[in-house]
């Protein structure tokens, strides 16, 4: 056998190796993750749903879904664990800064009704009026019997 017949499958195998030791990396840094867990922390489970942590056991945890609601979640059921300042943020609204840049949004569509005006748009007062009206008399250039040329009996 020469190199030449041997390299696709020595290609094969490092992609397979690379591949694998890149999926080993990510448990690890998940499984890190969850040992960072403490009760009172924050966490994102898989599914999305945020809690938290009451109680860890081997293999599960113990997670407060609202007060006085538990839930016993496998410890591979939790996605993300969060900082304090973030798992406030989103589940409580509660913001450490006090000015913020993003726009606020209101909570019905009243206020969407008006469309803003630009350059682009004018006002009806500007636009012109178009004439859908039935014409009554003819015109010099047309025809006074009502035919046309495009009509049978027409000249």
């Amino acid at each position: 056998m020469n190199l030449v017949t041997l390299l696709p499958f020595i290609v094969l195998i490092g992609a397979m190796f690379l591949m694998t030791r890149s999926a080993k990396k990510k448990q690890q840094a998940a499984a890190q993750m969850r040992d960072q867990m403490t009760p009172g922390t924050g966490v994102r489970t898989i599914g999305g749903m945020y809690a938290t942590v009451k109680e860890i056991g081997d293999d599960t945890v113990t997670l407060e879904v609202s007060p006085g609601v538990h839930a016993i979640f496998a410890k591979n059921a939790i996605g993300a664990v969060l900082e304090d300042a973030e798992y406030n943020r989103i589940v409580h609204g509660i913001s450490d800064d006090v000015t913020t840049d993003t726009p606020v949004v209101p909570d019905d569509a009243s206020s969407l009704t008006e469309a803003p005006k630009t350059d682009l748009t004018k006002d009806e007062d500007e636009a012109p009026k178009l004439d859908l009206g039935k014409k009554d008399e003819p015109k010099g250039d047309e025809p006074k019997d009502g035919k046309t040329d495009g009509e049978a009996g027409a000249k």
